[in-house]
């Protein structure tokens, strides 16, 4: 086990997947994926065609450059300079999303995908938001951090989308989650509900201004019908089962999206980055069991020439392994012993 090649290759693993998870983002953000995903979340645009929901999609998608954090989604004042009259507009102190500051702090948080999208009359628009996720996170619920990311999007409109006081000018908003590897295919969702508690007094407002759609995508990808038509599109251009060709003509043949060169040479990257990833999956796989089995022989009491007889490896990688099993890590956890071995260099 050459440990430096190991810290190596893990660095390479976590840029392909930095890479995967955009070239993701850039897939899920063409527009045809997009107006199919509005036609089977969104009520204002089920039973549209998906060219007539293109239409409604303003602008090119934001992809990973809105941040997160409060104060940064909108655009900063424009500096005034001594001398100039202060001018003030309704709304025009803000002119737009954020996006001057991609390269600054790179640790900053942004929105996976945000576009801005007309209603089919075309007097009212609506902030969509989508955020892709691999694995359901294990230290914080999900819906908690959809509910955040939602408030976001509302209250950053002050003063881009509506100034002053004119609440009543608030755009609707969608945070939609496609959330990988839950064990079956599903879709909530989560908005404002009126409980009456005293009487029968019918406040005015819009109810339906915060909306979060979870969308979990099971391991095996549905078959087409109308209940998982989503689910089977979204589940093959995000699954490393299916070759590149597999892929495009699921979208063409299936769900009649037009194939540009730029989707064609995304979907082929991704599939191309999704194999090295599985591989180095496999690796790890493989290093973890030789880890445990190594482990499980110390506690017994044997020497490392011992085990390296045993399980028929290298005397030089067992002897490492214990090194770092006896030293590092005494309570003899796989999981951190791994680490160790891989942040030694």
């Amino acid at each position: 086990m050459h440990v430096a090649t190991e810290v190596k290759q893990a660095v390479i693993a976590a840029d392909q997947m930095s890479a995967y998870d955009e070239k993701a983002k850039r897939v899920i953000g063409n527009k045809w994926i997009l107006a199919h995903i509005l036609m089977k979340t969104v009520d204002e645009f089920k039973g549209m065609h998906p060219e007539e929901v293109v239409s409604c999609i303003e602008g090119d998608p934001y992809i990973s450059v809105v941040p997160v954090e409060p104060g940064l989604t909108n655009i900063a004042r424009k500096k005034r300079y001594p001398g100039r009259k202060k001018r003030r507009k309704k709304g025009s102190r803000i002119v737009g999303l954020n996006t001057e500051n991609a390269e600054i702090n790179e640790g900053m948080v942004r929105f996976d995908i945000v576009f801005y999208v007309r209603t089919k009359d075309g007097l009212a628009q609506i902030i969509i938001n989508l955020e892709i996720q691999k694995d359901t996170p294990s230290a914080y619920h999900l819906l908690n951090r959809a509910i955040f990311y939602v408030c976001r999007l509302v209250s950053s409109q002050k003063e881009r989308d509506f100034g002053n006081m004119n609440y009543d000018d608030i755009r609707q908003v969608y945070s939609i989650w496609i959330c990988k590897n839950r064990k079956q295919n599903s879709m909530n969702h989560y908005h404002l509900a009126d409980d009456k508690l005293i009487g029968d007094c019918e406040w005015k407002g819009k109810q339906d201004l915060l909306n979060i759609v979870l969308i979990g995508l099971a391991e095996k990808i549905p078959e087409h019908d109308e209940e998982y038509e989503l689910h089977r599109l979204l589940g093959a251009l995000l699954t490393e089962q299916l070759t590149v060709e597999e892929k495009l003509d699921i979208l063409q043949e299936e769900y009649g999206i037009p194939i540009e060169e730029t989707i064609r040479e995304d979907v082929n990257v991704m599939c191309n980055l999704s194999e090295g990833l599985v591989e180095r999956a496999e690796t790890r796989g493989s290093e973890l069991k030789l880890i445990s089995q190594i482990c499980r022989k110390l506690q017994k009491g044997k020497a490392s020439y011992e085990i390296a007889e045993d399980l028929e490896e290298e005397l030089e990688i067992v002897e490492r392994i214990c090194e770092v099993a006896k030293e590092a890590v005494p309570e003899y956890d796989v999981e951190k012993i791994y680490k160790a071995l891989h942040a030694a260099l």
